[in-house]
C-alpha cells in the first residue's frame, strides 16, 4: 500500500470533517436512529410513566372513598321459644308453653357509603411530595440511560469503522505478501536467493491470511453489535468526527460542570430528598386520623318476608393509634438509617464522577497524542521498508528483514485506525463524564422526549384508566 492509498484509506474511514451526501449514514444519523428506537431506551421511559402513576396514587389517599354493596339470597329459618304463662307456684315443675315459627324469604339488601378523610397527619401530602421527588429521580436516570445508549452507538459506529478500515488493511497486506512471495520465487529461480527464503515468505503469507480472517470475525461482532444498539445494518457509514468543541476548556472546569449537572449526582440528591419525606409519611402513623362517612342503605325480607327498611348514616370516624408492637418505631429506625446511607450515596457519586472525569479527560488527551505518534511511526515505517528494500537488491538485507518492515509498518497503520476511532469515542467519554451527552447538545434531527408531558397529564388523574400508548 503507497502512501497516497493509505491516505485515502483512513480519509474514508476517520475524517473529522462533515460527511459527504455519498455516504448512506452518517454518525448523528446513527445516533438518532438510536435514539428514537433502542429497546433500553423505550424500557426505561415505560418505567418512568410508571413511576410517574405513584403520585396520583400518594394523592388518592385524601380523596374520598365511594362504594356499593348489594345483598341477594334465599332465607329459611325455624325458631322454638320456651316461656310459661302461668305460674303455678312449682319452681321446679313449671307450666311450660312451647312456640315455634318458620320464616321464608328473598332477603335484598344494597348500600351506598362515602367515607372522605379530613385529616390524615398529613400522610397524603408527604407520600406526595416523596412521589413525585423520586419521579424526578427517574427522570436523571432515564436521562443517564439516554446518554448511556448515545455513547454505545457513538462506540459501534467507529467500531465498525475501524474494524472495516481494519480489514481492508490486512487485506491489502496479504495481497502485498503474495507478491512478495512471487517475487522471492523469481529471485530463487534466479540464484540469488535460497528456499529458506521462499519458505519465510510463505509462513508470513499464512499469518497474514490468519489475521485476514481475524478481522473479518471482529469486523462480523462489530456490525452484530452496531444492528443491536442502532437498530439497523450498517450501510456506506460515513466518517466520524470527535465533539471537542463541546468540552469545556480545562479539566478543572469538566470537573465542576460534572458535579453540578451528571444525572447520577442529580438522581442521588432527589433520593436523599424523598428518604425524608418517607421519613415524616411514618410519622403521620403516630398521628390521629379523621374522616366522615355517609352511607344511604336498604333492606328487604331481612328478618321476614314483607319486612323493608331504609336508611341513611353520617358519622365522624376518629381512629387513635395507641400501641403497634414496635413495628411503627421499627420502620421509623430503618427510614431514618435509610436516609443517612442515601446522603453518604450523594458522596459516592461525587467520588465516581471526580474518578470517571479526570480518567476520560486523560483518556482523550492521550488519544489525541497517539494519532500524532502513530501519524509519526507510518511515515517512518515506510522509509523504513523502502531502504530495507533498496538494500535487498544490492545483497545487504534478506528476505525476513523486508517481511519484518512490512509488518511493522502493518502495525503502524493499525495503530493508527485504532487511535484513530479511540480520538473519537474518547471525545463522547469525556463529554459523557460531565452528563451532557444529549441529543440538544449534539445537535440531531430528532424529537426529544419529553417526560414531564405524561406526568403533567396524569398527575392530578382521578380515575382515568389508558396510558399513553392507548393500553
Amino acid at each position: 500500500m503507497t502512501r497516497t492509498s493509505l491516505a485515502i484509506l483512513l480519509a474514508l474511514c476517520f475524517a473529522i470533517a462533515p460527511a459527504k451526501s455519498s455516504f448512506g449514514e452518517t454518525l448523528a444519523g446513527a445516533l438518532a436512529r438510536a435514539y428514537e428506537t433502542n429497546p433500553t431506551i423505550h424500557s426505561q421511559r415505560a418505567a418512568q410513566r410508571a413511576n410517574d402513576e405513584n403520585v396520583p396514587r400518594a394523592l388518592s389517599q385524601f380523596r374520598p372513598r365511594v362504594k356499593t354493596d348489594a345483598y341477594l339470597g334465599i332465607e329459611r329459618r325455624r325458631s322454638a321459644d320456651k316461656a310459661f304463662e302461668i305460674d303455678n307456684g312449682n319452681v321446679l315443675e313449671p307450666n311450660w308453653v312451647d312456640s315455634f315459627q318458620n320464616t321464608r324469604g328473598l332477603p335484598r339488601a344494597a348500600a351506598l357509603s362515602v367515607e372522605q378523610p379530613l385529616f390524615d397527619g398529613f400522610r397524603a401530602k408527604n407520600s406526595a411530595l416523596s412521589a413525585e421527588t423520586n419521579v424526578f429521580a427517574g427522570r436523571e436516570r432515564l436521562r443517564l440511560i439516554e446518554q448511556r445508549v448515545l455513547f454505545e452507538a457513538a462506540t459501534v459506529y467507529m467500531n465498525v469503522l475501524r474494524d472495516t478500515a481494519a480489514l481492508r488493511l490486512q487485506q491489502n497486506h496479504v495481497a502485498v505478501l503474495q507478491e512478495q512471495l512471487h517475487q522471492t520465487k523469481e529471485r530463487y529461480a534466479a540464484g540469488e536467493i535460497t528456499p529458506t527464503d521462499i519458505a519465510q515468505a510463505e509462513a508470513r503469507l499464512a499469518a497474514g491470511r490468519s489475521q485476514a480472517a481475524a478481522a473479518r470475525a471482529e469486523l462480523d461482532a462489530a456490525v452484530a453489535r452496531y444492528r443491536q444498539v442502532v437498530g439497523a445494518e450498517p450501510k456506506q457509514l460515513a466518517p466520524g468526527g470527535a465533539i471537542d468543541r463541546l468540552l469545556p476548556r480545562t479539566r478543572d472546569a469538566a470537573e465542576r460542570i460534572a458535579l453540578a449537572e451528571h444525572p447520577v449526582v442529580r438522581a442521588a440528591l432527589h433520593d436523599a430528598d424523598a428518604a425524608e419525606y418517607d421519613i415524616k409519611v411514618i410519622e403521620s402513623d403516630y398521628m390521629p386520623s379523621l374522616s366522615m362517612v355517609g352511607k344511604v342503605y336498604t333492606q328487604s325480607d331481612i328478618d321476614g318476608r314483607g319486612n323493608r327498611a331504609l336508611g341513611a348514616q353520617l358519622l365522624g370516624k376518629l381512629s387513635v393509634p395507641l400501641y403497634s408492637g414496635g413495628e411503627t418505631s421499627a420502620r421509623m429506625r430503618q427510614a431514618k438509617e435509610v436516609a443517612g446511607q442515601k446522603k453518604f450515596d450523594v458522596d459516592v457519586a461525587r467520588a465516581e464522577l471526580l474518578a470517571l472525569t479526570r480518567a476520560n479527560w486523560g483518556a482523550l488527551d492521550a488519544a489525541k497524542a497517539q494519532v500524532a505518534a502513530a501519524s509519526a511511526q507510518i511515515e517512518a515505517a515506510e522509509r523504513a521498508l523502502l531502504g530495507v528494500r533498496e538494500e535487498a537488491k544490492a545483497g545487504k538485507r534478506t528476505t525476513l528483514d523486508i517481511l519484518n518492515a512490512q509488518q511493522e509498518l502493518l502495525g503502524a497503520r493499525i495503530g493508527l485506525v485504532f487511535a484513530q476511532r479511540d480520538r473519537v469515542v474518547a471525545s463522547y467519554a469525556a463529554l459523557a463524564a460531565i452528563g451532557r451527552l444529549s441529543t440538544h447538545a449534539l445537535g440531531l434531527s430528532v424529537a426529544a422526549y419529553d417526560p414531564a408531558s405524561h406526568f403533567d397529564r396524569v398527575k392530578d388523574s382521578w380515575g382515568e384508566m389508558a396510558t399513553g400508548s392507548g393500553r
